[in-house]
């Protein structure tokens, strides 16, 4: 299976454009990956190596998605398309390679294995890279290309019919079955052991045309046997009693299937599905995937957004549909929370409809009941006024439902007049569920989300006061988890025309409780403002004390006299300030360190007065910018430490500040918040 990237580089996807030995529908729910899902070829391509998964208990520890959707025994390589490490003059493809092996294989690659994997992403990644050179660049195609292998080559007339002679003579039926499953060859004995007459079953799916097959089970069996190509037999009972055995014979081109009675053995198969009317696709067995599928991904998806990417990437490949879009009330109208497929100017004149509107969409808000149009005759005979978007002629608009009320509405748009028969229906409808409990999700930690940083962004300063003589930079970043929130503050407070204080502080813990505690300390300094840091940071600890949060919160004050060009500062626990004289010389200040805030309600301070002469720069952090795991916390200080000595002197300090933010950033996001500030004299 080979995987470019979009055209468009701000979209993180991988499309498959090629495959060989898997039909179009069996590889069509993973025809689109985000560079950063789960999957194999992501990590391949994003990462720059190599995944190799030996076996079925590798791809359930290592991919739960993949595992889960695929519980068949087979070995999966994935290889990223990039050039020689030694060629500089070349970026990455952003392509990647997607291998399957047979169930039988090792748990490990051979040498020879390698070297052919090798060898071929070397040659596909020149053809890439000469392609975009000459100004040719290879693009995903809107549909997997299938390389099917050479045709055999005819036989004669003699030779064929020695082969069907051959073939009758074996005990029982005979059938063939491409990598679709579809019923490629069957001899009169096969279809008389199946109860329905040749013409039937030529060019069908079994489980289609077949009702007591119409079962997950049988079909589960032909996937298993496509994606091990290990030989499997089974046993399902007709409606008339009796049992039927099947020996089923892979190899890249399809499946070779033996068929035989059974007596005097036990039936291993699946319940029979009640007697009933024919209906067309799609059939329960084959909606089990997309629907297996798609729960699966969505129990990943943690903002709207989030389920809107997708539900796209799995519902329009795997069930042919043109476009979707995903509807919501909001204050009584219709809002657009996301589509695929659709026009954004199309979209934007249905966003904002009241729901007190007479359209498709309110209507299933309303009544909570699907609605189905063949085509477009129908859907404006429904509705006179609906706006029809070229390339779109058959419509299901379906009623998401969370917690027994309709939260929004799920549209399909197909290509081409269709009838939508009850088992489809059906499985749209359970398609619609599952995706309105994954959105109701969504907009709750989305809501949730908000609210956390909107308390956040209320509890820090929105500005800072302007202060004659002294320059500031500010930054906060959250924890790259959770909600977004945490205990660590800043503070700039200006006592006079020549004085002010500056504190700095951290919180235990990532949540409300934390941002909650944080908003009252701030506070208790910022009223003690003033008075010597020793003193600050006593009250403001007789205080947390006081609270009993059962959080403990560091804390750094300084007192600034500008006209003195003195510096007072106490600390309560908290990482030592860095400072800067003018010339770049840089030191880590040594001061005492009391107790944490919250600890013992007695404890106190010693405050250490320090020149801060024109032209020097303090530094005032919390952990979050020098702590990383597996790295001495002295070190990392003093990279910092070097980092701001080596910068130019009238440096700007926003400038800095992001410097110093993005040098933290360096080996990935950091688990605990970032809070920095930085204030310069200006220089005599």
């Amino acid at each position: 299976m080979l995987y470019l990237p979009d055209p468009d580089p701000t979209r993180r996807v991988l499309h498959l454009t090629l495959t060989s030995g898997l039909s179009r529908e069996f590889a069509a729910p993973w025809s689109r990956v985000g560079l950063d899902d789960p999957i194999p070829v992501a990590d391949a391509v994003r990462e720059g190596r190599l995944v190799w998964l030996g076996g079925q208990e590798d791809t359930a520890r290592r991919y739960p998605r993949l595992g889960l959707v695929l519980p068949y025994d087979f070995a999966l390589a994935a290889v990223p398309l990039t050039a020689e490490a030694d060629d500089r003059a070349h970026e990455p493809t952003g392509a990647g390679l997607l291998f399957l092996w047979p169930g039988s294989h090792g748990p490990d690659l051979d040498e020879k294995e390698g070297k052919a994997l090798e060898a071929a992403r070397s040659l596909l990644t020149t053809i890439l890279l000469r392609a975009a050179a000459a100004g040719r660049p290879m693009r995903p195609s809107p549909y997997p290309v299938v390389l099917r292998p050479l045709p055999a080559p005819t036989p004669g007339p003699a030779e064929a019919a020695a082969t069907m002679a051959f073939v009758r003579r074996l005990p029982g039926g005979n059938c063939a079955l491409d990598l679709n499953g579809t019923i490629t060859f069957i001899t009169p004995e096969a279809a008389d052991l199946l109860g329905a007459p040749v013409s039937d079953l030529l060019g069908a799916l079994p489980w289609e045309a077949l009702p007591w097959m119409d079962t997950p089970a049988i079909e589960n069996h032909y996937r298993a046997t496509v994606m091990s190509r290990l030989t499997r037999s089974f046993i399902a009972e007709r409606p008339t009693g009796q049992r039927v055995c099947f020996d089923l014979y892979p190899d890249n081109t399809g499946i070779s299937v033996r068929i035989t009675t059974v007596s005097g053995r036990p039936s291993v198969a699946v319940p029979v599905p009640p007697a009933g009317p024919e209906q067309p696709a799609p059939s329960r067995a084959t909606a089990l995937y997309p629907l297996m599928l798609l729960a699966v991904t969505l129990t990943e998806a943690a903002h709207a957004q989030d389920v809107v990417e997708k539900a796209a990437d799995q519902i329009v490949p795997s069930l042919g549909a043109h476009a979707l879009a995903l509807l919501a009330e909001q204050d009584g109208r219709v809002r657009i929370v996301g589509h695929r497929g659709y026009s954004a100017e199309h979209l934007a004149e249905l966003d904002g409809t009241p729901v007190s509107a007479d359209t498709a969409i309110t209507h299933i808000l309303h009544t909570a009941t699907p609605l189905f149009f063949g085509d477009a005759g129908e859907l404006l005979a429904a509705h006179p006024d609906a706006v029809i978007e070229d390339g779109m002629a058959a419509w299901a608009f379906l009623p998401l439902i969370a917690s027994n009320r309709p939260i929004g509405s799920l549209v399909l748009a197909y290509g081409h007049p269709r009838v939508f028969a009850p088992g489809e229906r059906a499985v749209l409808t359970s398609i619609a569920g599952l995706i309105a409990q994954a959105l109701d999700r969504a907009r709750l930690y989305d809501a949730t989300h908000q609210l956390a940083r909107s308390l956040q962004t209320g509890l820090l300063p929105h500005t800072l006061p302007r202060v004659p003589g002294l320059d500031v930079a500010a930054r906060y970043l959250p924890a790259a988890y959770g909600l977004e929130i945490g205990g660590d503050f800043y503070d700039l407070i200006r006592i006079d025309d020549t004085t002010v204080a500056a504190a700095i502080g951290d919180v235990q813990g990532h949540n409300v409780n934390a941002a909650a505690l944080m908003g009252q300390v701030r506070t208790a300094v910022h009223a003690g403002a003033g008075a010597p840091p020793e003193e600050v940071l006593a009250r403001t600890n007789r205080l947390v004390t006081d609270l009993e949060p059962g959080l403990f919160t560091s804390c750094l004050y300084a007192h600034i006299d500008l006209a003195g060009h003195t510096l007072r500062v106490a600390s309560a626990g908290h990482p030592p300030p860095l400072l800067r004289h003018p010339g770049g010389a840089t030191e880590m200040l040594d001061l005492p360190t009391g107790l944490l805030l919250g600890i013992e309600p007695g404890a106190t301070y010693t405050a250490v007065e320090i020149p801060f002469s024109p032209g020097s720069l303090l530094a005032l952090y919390t952990d979050g910018l020098v702590e990383a795991p597996d790295r001495d916390i002295e070190d990392a200080i003093g990279a910092v430490e070097s980092l701001i000595g080596d910068a130019p002197e009238r440096h700007p300090l926003g400038e800095l500040a992001d410097e110093l933010i993005e040098h933290a950033h360096r080996d990935g996001p950091r688990p605990d918040d970032i809070a920095l500030l930085l204030l310069r004299t200006e220089g005599p």
